[in-house]
């Protein structure tokens, strides 16, 4: 008798723990259903007291469908046959990631009452099934869809988890788009009412979302132009701070990609900050190159020089796995680190210049601007883009070789058969440009010194002509830079220059605008005109006299001569015959063996043996000196 009490009693110890302590349960506003009572008539209590109490069950089970999450709690003790199932239905994944079970595993089994892991309730004794909706795939959306408001249309029919794929759907589709298109689509798509709908739904997920989803989304929204200081782009700014440290390589990709479009900000900068953090600590595990070079733009030129090294190793590493396209844009990516590396630079060039045939243009434009930000000097890299450009002039516009020829004069390098050949189309077809196109052609065949030996004289005359058409249009400037460089190529159109020489006009150019190299100009002008004897328009322009004490020297290149030299060893402010100045001065022996200071100048015999060494400013060269050797 007490065996069996004890044993009534420890199963009546084992029963509790199925019994729920509170039926209380917090539900949060995300369109939970109520709880349900449904009637079971196969539960029997004494089947359940002496069930196997070695599978210690839980009283409330948490487990993730496809398209639901649903907390149950039964209680099966009732002898009524009667069960209470809470099931909380929602049409989106509230977790983003999933419980993995297996399909054969049994919650539970009584008598035939069997409650199995599937992400389809095929089981006859659910009563409760309900039909959720499928999620959607952006990209059979955007085939679907025609239009940014066609995709909000469906979003508002039946909106499912995640809303990412409804963004990324949209910044598909606007990429199909022309640019006229492109912005009325943008106004309707601000202007529908569901679109401020999806951006709501859009911040409620984006903790719980896939990180790959998050940036994607954000990566899409910044395309469509959703302004960057709106509460969608800062919030979504600030998760991407919360969850970065989930993110892949991939996802680290995306992230630099997105950080280098934006504009400068708090959360921007703070991102930035993050990515840089992490480069430094994945650098050696990046195994895409397109990945590492995404990274070195987002890093931005404001990157610890160690970091910039490191990114450089990397990439140095990874040569032999460089495609046409890696090399192409290591360019840029430098640029933007602001890192020259001569070495990864030079084999890059060389592999520009064994596959440029086929090169986009836009591709060789940001080559030639990376090689000027980045001052490198290349000849053969120059002269290869330049023979390309030569050999297929006829597909390219005008204006494309004429933004090449200015970078390639910005770099002073001059390509003889390019320019022949650009000459011979301008004179061709002179009325295809414009005035601002005029200008720059004047400008950089003037700054290169370029004639062509049997057509400059018509090259000129049709320039002036194309200019003369523009007198009632153009500034004083404008026409002040067009002049000069005529007057270089020893041309003068009278026109011109009568209008120039007015005296409202050169009153213009001495008050406003850029007075200092205004003056430069018309000296020149004043000059030309003087030593050119079939021009009758030598006149005398009231110009301010030039300075009698030269501008300091770059204080830098004094501190760093002293302690190369020593004081004695170097001079400043050299004044040379027709007003010339010379920055710095430094004396060798003709075999350039050894400084000569000037205390003992008296002691050399012959002016042979003395060998200077001029440091000159440039004023039309961004680098601030140059040096030039005299005997």
């Amino acid at each position: 008798m007490m065996n069996r009490a004890s044993s009534f009693l420890w199963n009546l110890r084992q029963f509790s723990t199925f019994v729920p302590t509170s039926r209380t349960m917090r539900l949060y506003p995300l369109g939970f259903s109520r709880p349900r009572i449904v009637f079971s008539y196969n539960s029997n209590l004494r089947n359940l007291l002496l069930s196997d109490f070695g599978n210690r069950v839980q009283s409330s089970i948490r487990y993730v469908f496809q398209d639901a999450l649903i907390f149950k709690s039964r209680d099966d003790f009732q002898t009524k046959g009667v069960s209470i199932e809470t099931v909380l239905t929602v049409s989106r994944v509230l977790c983003p990631r999933r419980l993995s079970f297996d399909s054969k595993h049994s919650l539970f089994s009584d008598e035939g009452l069997k409650i199995n892991f599937h992400h389809e309730a095929s089981n006859e004794n659910v009563l409760t099934k309900e039909t959720k909706p499928t999620p959607v795939n952006y990209r059979k959306l955007s085939q679907e869809c025609s239009s940014l408001s066609d995709v909000l249309d469906t979003f508002s029919e039946a909106s499912t988890f995640p809303s990412s794929n409804y963004i990324s759907a949209m910044w598909t589709i606007a990429k199909r788009m022309s640019d006229d298109q492109k912005r009325i689509e943008k106004q309707l798509m601000f202007n529908h009412p569901a679109f401020s709908q999806l951006c709501e739904q859009v911040m409620r997920e984006a903790k719980i979302m896939h990180c790959d989803h998050l940036l994607f989304s954000l990566h899409a929204i910044v395309k469509l132009g959703i302004p960057q200081n709106s509460l969608l782009v800062q919030t979504l700014l600030r998760v991407v701070q919360e969850r970065i440290n989930e993110c892949d390589e991939k996802c680290l990709s995306v992230l630099s990609t997105v950080l280098e479009a934006m504009e400068p900000c708090k959360n921007v900068d703070v991102l930035r900050a993050g990515v840089r953090i992490l480069a430094d600590q994945q650098v050696w595990k990046i195994e895409r190159v397109f990945t590492l070079q995404a990274v070195m733009k987002c890093v931005g030129k404001d990157a610890p020089i160690a970091l910039k090294r490191k990114l450089e190793m990397k990439a140095l590493r990874e040569l032999d796995r460089f495609s046409d396209l890696n090399s192409q844009h290591m360019f840029e990516a430098l640029a933007v680190m602001n890192h020259r590396s001569i070495t990864l630079l030079n084999e890059c060039s060389k592999m520009v210049i064994g596959n440029i045939h086929g090169c986009p243009f836009k591709v060789l434009i940001n080559i030639l601007q990376s090689c000027r930000d980045l001052r490198y000097r290349n000849l053969d890299l120059f002269k290869g883009i330049a023979d390309y450009v030569a050999t297929t002039i006829d597909i390219w516009k005008l204006k494309q070789v004429l933004f090449l020829l200015i970078l390639l004069e910005d770099l002073g390098f001059r390509h003889t058969d390019l320019m022949d050949l650009f000459m011979k189309k301008v004179i061709d077809d002179p009325a295809s440009l414009n005035m601002k196109s005029i200008i720059s052609i004047l400008h950089v065949y003037s700054s290169l010194n370029h004639f062509y030996k049997c057509q400059t004289q018509e090259f000129q005359e049709a320039m002036a002509r194309s200019l003369t058409g523009y007198l009632h249009h153009i500034s004083s400037e404008n026409l002040l830079k067009a002049v000069s460089s005529f007057c270089l190529m020893n041309h003068f159109p009278l026109a011109l220059i009568d209008q120039l020489l007015q005296k409202d006009i050169i009153n213009e150019l001495l008050t406003s605008g850029d007075i200092e190299r205004n003056v430069h100009k018309l000296r020149i002008l004043a000059a030309c005109l003087k030593l050119d004897t079939s021009c009758p328009k030598a006149v005398d322009l009231a110009l301010p006299p030039l300075p009698s004490i030269p501008l300091s020297p770059n204080g830098k290149v004094a501190d760093a001569l002293s302690s190369l030299l020593g004081e004695g060893f170097f001079l400043r402010n050299v004044q040379l015959p027709h007003n010339y100045h010379i920055d710095f001065e430094v004396r060798m022996d003709i075999n350039r063996s050894r400084v000569l200071p000037f205390s003992h100048m008296d002691a050399v015999t012959s002016a042979a043996d003395i060998q200077s060494l001029f440091l000159v400013r440039l004023f039309h060269c961004d680098l601030p000196c140059t040096v030039t050797h005299l005997p």
